[in-house]
C-alpha cells in the first residue's frame, strides 16, 4: 500500500513521512524539551556530550530557545540547497515544555516557509493544537505503544496529567483516551499525522494490528513500526528480530501504510544532505 496524505500537500517531500525525501531533504531536531509527563517502560532519556549513537530521547546537550533559533538561522543562511524540516523530539514531551512553543513560534516568525513539526505521546495533543498551529507546526507524530488499557499497563509506569498522578490501569487508560482524541483532532484541523509503535515482543506484538485497525478506521494515512531498543525498565527485554518487525509491518500494513525508513533519530540530529553535514 502506497502512502498518498489526502489533507496536504505537507507530507510529500518530508523525511519523516516521505520515503523518498528521507535521504535528500535535510532534518534539524532541537532539543529544548527537557520534561515529560509520562514514563514509559523502556524509556532512558540522556543527555551527554559523548554521544554517538542514534537513540530517542538522547542529545548530546539541551540548546536554549535563543540558541535554538540561532542554528536554525545559521543553516538558513548556509542556504542547503534541498531545504530542511525544523523539528521538536525531546528529549523529553514537546507538549510539556513552554520552551517548545516559544522555539517554534520564534522560528515560524523568522522562517515562515520551514516546514515544522513536533513528535508527542500525545498526552496534551488536543488541547495544544491551537498553540501549535501558531506556532507555525503543519506535521505530527505521536507515539502509540497500546490500544488497550491492559497492553498499556505493562508499556507505561505513570502519566501526570493536570498536576495529579496516575498508575497502573488508570495511567493506561488516561493517555488512550487523550492520544485517540489527540489524533482525531488533528486529523480534523487537517494535519498530516503519522503514528509511531514500538514494538515490544511479549508485550505488544500481538496487538499491534488491533491498534493499527483503530487508527485505519481514523483515518491516519501512515504508521511507524519501531523496533524495541531495550532500555529501564524492559532493559532486559529483546529487540524484535527483522522477521518479527517485518511481519508485524506487513499485518498493519492492511489498515495503515507503514513507514520503512525510521532511523530512531536522537532528539539533536542534524542532518543536510547536500551540505554535507551530518550529526546523527
Amino acid at each position: 500500500m502506497s502512502y498518498s496524505h489526502t489533507r496536504t500537500g505537507i507530507a510529500h517531500g518530508h523525511p519523516c513521512f516521505d520515503a523518498g525525501a528521507h535521504d535528500r531533504v535535510g532534518r534539524v531536531h532541537l532539543p529544548v524539551a527537557v520534561r515529560c509527563n509520562i514514563q514509559c517502560n523502556f524509556c532512558e532519556r540522556k543527555v551527554c556530550a559523548t554521544l554517538a549513537v542514534q537513540h530517542p530521547g538522547w542529545a548530546r546537550r539541551l540548546l536554549s530557545v535563543d540558541e535554538a533559533v540561532a542554528l536554525v538561522d545559521s543553516i538558513v543562511e548556509t542556504g542547503p540547497r534541498s531545504g530542511f524540516v525544523v523539528g521538536v523530539a525531546g528529549p523529553g514531551d514537546p507538549l510539556a515544555n513552554e520552551e517548545t512553543f516559544a522555539c517554534l513560534g520564534a522560528i515560524h516568525l523568522r522562517h515562515p516557509a520551514l516546514v515544522k513539526c513536533i513528535s508527542t505521546n500525545g498526552l496534551l495533543l488536543a488541547e495544544s493544537l491551537p498553540r501549535l498551529r501558531s506556532a507555525g507546526v503543519s506535521a505530527l507524530t505521536v507515539t502509540i505503544n497500546a490500544a488497550s488499557v491492559p497492553v498499556g499497563q505493562q508499556v507505561y509506569s505513570w502519566v501526570r496529567y493536570r498536576d495529579s498522578l496516575y498508575r497502573g490501569a488508570d495511567a493506561a487508560q488516561l493517555l488512550l483516551e487523550k492520544q485517540m482524541e489527540g489524533v482525531e483532532a488533528a486529523l480534523a484541523a487537517g494535519l498530516p499525522v503519522k503514528v509511531n509503535t514500538v514494538l515490544v515482543p511479549g508485550v505488544n506484538d500481538e496487538h499491534v494490528a488491533e491498534l493499527a485497525m483503530r487508527l485505519g478506521r481514523m483515518g491516519v494515512e501512515l504508521m511507524n513500526i519501531m523496533p524495541l531498543i531495550p532500555a529501564g525498565k524492559m532493559s532486559c527485554l529483546r529487540p524484535p528480530t527483522c522477521e518479527e518487525l517485518n511481519k508485524a509491518r506487513d499485518i498493519c500494513e492492511a489498515f495503515v501504510p507503514q513507514f520503512r525508513r525510521c532511523e530512531q533519530c536522537r532528539a539533536d540530529t542534524v542532518f543536510l544532505p547536500h551540505s554535507g553535514v551530518d550529526r546523527r
